[in-house]
């Protein structure tokens, strides 16, 4: 990427990395299946940043999609997801195999955007994992409560558990 006044109509694994670093981020780059994905976390929660269609050089791009996906333990409700995806405009949630939650965001920079906008969108991308984490300890809360309502059952016992892949990152049930 350049300055503020040159359009970004590609971008590389390398300028990507150099703007998540730029704004506080840890990054590490993976390779799955032969492609390059970027690695990081925002309050304590990883993500990745997997490449889309290629730009008009090699290692170049004209989108890429910042992804989190995270385990739930426990059951959800059919119109949880729906929930989330009517509320916000810009990620998407999906469950993938049963039982995984994906928060997806697409950022496509074809035709050009400013670098300010690729700084924006990664801005706006931490917001929304914030606002994602706040969305899930909702839930538990309300599912808790609904629950205690009509059993006897320990909060702790019920409430929906989320693990980033398989490794335990954050509990949606505060023990308050």
């Amino acid at each position: 990427m350049t300055d503020s006044t040159t359009l970004v109509q590609t971008v590389t694994a390398e300028s990507l990395t150099q703007l998540l670093q730029d704004a506080g981020y840890r990054v590490n780059r993976s390779e799955q299946n032969g492609s390059v994905q970027l690695l990081s976390a925002s309050q304590g929660v990883g993500f990745s940043v997997r490449f889309g269609n290629p730009g008009p050089q090699a290692g170049e791009f004209v989108d890429y999609t910042l992804s989190c996906a995270l385990r739930v333990q426990g059951e959800l409700s059919a119109d949880f997801v729906a929930g989330w995806n009517v509320a916000k405009r810009f990620a998407r949630l999906t469950v993938q195999g049963g039982s995984f939650l994906v928060l997806e965001f697409d950022v496509i920079v074809a035709g050009g955007v400013s670098q300010s906008h690729v700084r924006a969108v990664t801005e706006l991308w931490d917001h929304l994992l914030q606002e994602f984490l706040l969305f899930l300890r909702q839930y538990a809360h309300q599912t808790v409560a609904s629950q205690q309502g009509a059993s006897s059952v320990a909060p702790q016992d019920q409430a929906v558990a989320v693990e980033e892949g398989s490794a335990q990152s954050a509990a949606v049930h505060d023990a308050a």
